[in-house]
C-alpha cells in the first residue's frame, strides 16, 4: 500500500478511455487537432473566463514556463521558501527564466502572511541596479503543507502583488483537490481573485501526464507557445495530451476524483489523530495528511508494506518539536485510495502503540 504520493496510481477509467479513442485515427500534430481544440473549450468553460492555455506533460514544465512568462532573467519571483518551485524542480525555473531569482518567504504550514511578504518585499527596491527586480509572486494551493490559503487570503496577497507591479502565478498541482475543499469555483479561487497564470495539475488526480498552463490575459501569453517549443515542451501527438484533459473534465469527473481523495485523507487523519502518541502539526485540509509518529508505529507501517513519505519542514508551528524517538511522515490519498486501505493503515498504527504500552 503506497501512501507517499498520488503520483504512484495510475490514471482513472474515463481519462484511459478518452486516451484510448484519441489514439485511433489520425489527427494533426502539434496541438492543432480536435481533443486539444476540445479541452482548451472545456477549460475556457471551467474557469467561466476566455482563456489563452497551453497543455504540458509535467508540473516542472507547467510551472517553470508560467513563470517564464511573468519574469525576465533580472527578476525575483517571490514564494514560500518550502515552495516546490523552490525545493522540488531542479532549478526548472531559474533555467527557463534565463536566471531570475527565486525569493524564499518563511511561514508556518507552507503559508506566508502579508505581512512577510510586504516586509521581504522592502529588501528589492525597483530600480536599483545591484537587486534583482521584483516580477512575480507564487503561491501555491495546496501548499507543501496540505494546507490552504483562503479566499480572502489569495485576494490580500494578490493586492499587495499588484500594488507593486508583480505578474502573480497558482501553482495548483492538486487545484481539484483546494478548489473541492474550498467549496469554491476555479474561477473564484483564480482570476476572481487577482491571480494572472495558473498551472492546472491533472496528473495527480487522474491524468496520466497532463497538465495545463492558463492565462486570463492573452496579451501575457503572446509568446508562451514560443518558449514550449523552444523548452521540448510541444509534443507532438498533442491529441493525446488534449483526450487526457477532456476525460479529466468531463462530466465533472476531475471533481469527483478530488472529493474522493479528500474524504479518504479527512478519515486518515480523524483515525491517525485518536492514536496515542500520533501528533498532527496542522490540519488536513485536502488530500495530504502530515503526521508525527512514534517510531515503534513508523516502524510496524514499514513491515506492513505501507508506504509513507519520510518528511522535514522549516514550516512546523512555533513551538512543535519533533522528539528523537519520533518520525515525521506524509501520507497522500488519491481518486484510487479505498476505505479498507485506510482502516488498515489506523488499525495498524493502533496495534503498533497498544503493542508498546504493554511493552
Amino acid at each position: 500500500m503506497n501512501l507517499a504520493s498520488d503520483n504512484v496510481v495510475g490514471m482513472s477509467r474515463p481519462v484511459l478511455d478518452a486516451l484510448i479513442a484519441a489514439n485511433g485515427g489520425g489527427e494533426p500534430a502539434y496541438g492543432a487537432d480536435s481533443w486539444t481544440a476540445k479541452a482548451e473549450k472545456m477549460l475556457a468553460d471551467v474557469f467561466e473566463h476566455e482563456v489563452s492555455a497551453f497543455l504540458i506533460a509535467t508540473g516542472t514544465g507547467a510551472n517553470a514556463l508560467a513563470l517564464a512568462a511573468l519574469t525576465p532573467p533580472w527578476g525575483a519571483v517571490f514564494c514560500h521558501e518550502e515552495s516546490h518551485v523552490i525545493d522540488d524542480e531542479c532549478g526548472a525555473p531559474e533555467m527557463f527564466t534565463d536566471g531570475a531569482k527565486l525569493v524564499g518567504i518563511r511561514g508556518s504550514g507552507g503559508k506566508f502572511t502579508v505581512a512577510a511578504l510586504e516586509e521581504t518585499l522592502e529588501r528589492y527596491v525597483p530600480g536599483v541596479v545591484k537587486s534583482v527586480q521584483p516580477a512575480a509572486m507564487s503561491v501555491s494551493q495546496v501548499t507543501e503543507a496540505g494546507t490552504l490559503y483562503s479566499l480572502d487570503e489569495i485576494r490580500t496577497l494578490t493586492g499587495v502583488a499588484k500594488a507593486h507591479k508583480l505578474g502573480t502565478h497558482l501553482d495548483g498541482a492538486r487545484f481539484a483537490n483546494a478548489m473541492v475543499a474550498l467549496g469554491c469555483t476555479a474561477a473564484e479561487m483564480t482570476w476572481k481573485s487577482g491571480i494572472d497564470v495558473v498551472s492546472f495539475g491533472a496528473t495527480k488526480n487522474g491524468a496520466l501526464a497532463c497538465e495545463a498552463v492558463i492565462f486570463f490575459d492573452k496579451a501575457r501569453a503572446e509568446n508562451f507557445q514560443y518558449r514550449r517549443k523552444r523548452s521540448g515542451h510541444t509534443v507532438s501527438k498533442g491529441r493525446l495530451l488534449g483526450a487526457q484533459m477532456v476525460g479529466y473534465l468531463e462530466n465533472g469527473h476531475w471533481i469527483d476524483n478530488a472529493r474522493h481523495a479528500n474524504a479518504m485523507a479527512a478519515t486518515l487523519a480523524s483515525g491517525l489523530g485518536a492514536v496515542p502518541g500520533v501528533r498532527l502539526p496542522w490540519p488536513t485540509q485536502a488530500n495530504e495528511i502530515f503526521a508525527v509518529v512514534p517510531e515503534g508505529v513508523a516502524a510496524a507501517l514499514a513491515a506492513e508494506g505501507i508506504r509513507a513519505a519520510p518528511w522535514g519542514s522549516l514550516s512546523l508551528p512555533e513551538g512543535f518539536v519533533i522528539g528523537a524517538g519520533e518520525r515525521f511522515l506524509r501520507f497522500v490519498t488519491s481518486f484510487a485510495t479505498e476505505a479498507a486501505q485506510i482502516e488498515r493503515v489506523v488499525a495498524v498504527a493502533k496495534a503498533a502503540t497498544t503493542r508498546t504500552a504493554a511493552e
